[in-house]
């Protein structure tokens, strides 16, 4: 096979490569969410978020690279340079720091994720940087993450993360490192959408009241290799068009199971959320009762700062039934008795059939 350097034998060799780190990731189970977040997930997020060339990305906990991959094909595919984009990541894991890299040398895609691996919390390595697009999927509910040793970093502005858990440290540290309209998408297990624990309610309110919450999607179960849990999608931007108003979604009833363990979301899926966020953005949007819903600060305010999407979009409206209780009945039981004859029609058939060659019932 020519594999000379064409864009073309890029792409195949490096489809080649997600599917084997996919498959390695299915096999490894929990150990593999470390490394691999499902690709129905990461091109939700960059069909939601939009990164444009001429842009800086950037993913704090980057595991394999994919967000990087999907940002550069979503830009490929819509008209713009691959190579105009500017790729920032960190990853602590050595091997997994080093499958980003094959990774992205395979794609072509220039990257800066360090000299070496290293933790994200201890040391910064984009310190100064600010970005356009932040994309990631840190390690849900991660204890003992080093705040001991952490109290006076200056990306606690929004209120000191507890100890216990690093979720809102991730959110934070995103926060930290975003560009003016710069927008963020994070997958964060879905207790950090109502936890009071330790001053993360707190720092909610005020990520809310600063007007930075721009959508919440409640996503399906059994999407993860690593977890069964629900997981939220937080999009989280600075500047955003529909001031004082949030857009929440319930996803959690989308996707196709593809084995029965595992579900997937379609192009079809992906291109439904996207849209929505899009009639959001521009003000067309109209509320689905069970499937999307806008909220204002006041609203959310009122629900006690929780940003659970079921809270808003309410439950899916059935159609009214009009038919009378007693004219159902009736046809039901007409059905009901018609499947009676119809099944001693075919046991008489089937005595009859035994009977002929030999055997009687």
């Amino acid at each position: 096979m020519d594999m000379s350097d064409t864009e073309a034998s890029k792409d195949l060799l490096g489809r080649t490569y997600e599917y084997c780190i996919a498959q390695f990731a299915s096999y490894e189970g929990v150990k593999g969410g470390e490394f691999y977040t499902p690709a129905s997930v990461v091109k939700t997020i960059v069909n939601i978020l939009k990164p444009s060339e001429g842009k800086r990305v950037y993913d704090p906990c980057c595991g394999s690279g994919g967000m990087f991959v999907q940002s550069v094909k979503f830009i490929q595919e819509h008209a713009g340079n691959r190579s105009n984009i500017s790729v920032f990541g960190q990853e602590a894991n050595a091997d997994t720091w080093k499958m980003a890299k094959m990774n992205m040398a395979i794609r072509g895609i220039d990257v800066n994720f360090g000299d070496h691996p290293e933790d994200t919390f201890f040391n910064d390595l984009h310190s100064t940087q600010k970005f356009d697009f932040i994309m990631a999927n840190p390690p849900f509910n991660l204890s003992n993450w080093g705040l001991a040793l952490l109290q006076n970093d200056p990306r606690w502005g929004l209120g000191l993360p507890p100890a216990g858990n690093a979720n809102y440290a991730w959110i934070e540290h995103m926060i930290y490192h975003l560009a003016p309209n710069g927008k963020i998408g994070l997958v964060l297990a879905n207790g950090a959408l109502s936890t009071q624990t330790s001053g993360e309610g707190e720092i909610r309110r005020k990520i809310i009241e600063a007007g930075l919450i721009e959508g919440i999607v409640a996503m399906s179960t059994q999407l993860f290799y690593s977890v069964t849990i629900p997981v939220t999608l937080w999009f989280i931007t600075r500047g955003k068009k529909q001031t004082g108003k949030t857009l929440f979604i319930d996803a959690r009833n989308m996707g196709h199971m593809v084995d029965r363990k595992h579900r997937d979301f379609s192009e079809e899926d992906i291109a439904r959320l996207a849209d929505t966020f899009t009639a959001f953005q521009k003000g067309t949007l109209e509320d689905v009762k069970g499937f999307c819903a806008v909220a204002t600060t006041n609203q959310i305010a009122a629900q006690d700062y929780i940003l659970t999407p079921g809270r808003y979009v309410g439950i899916e409206e059935k159609p009214e039934d009009d038919e009378p209780f007693a004219d159902k009945m009736n046809r039901l039981t007409t059905e009901l008795g018609g499947m009676f004859a119809k099944s001693h029609e075919l046991e008489e058939e089937i005595k009859k059939n035994l009977a002929g060659i030999g055997f009687k019932i």
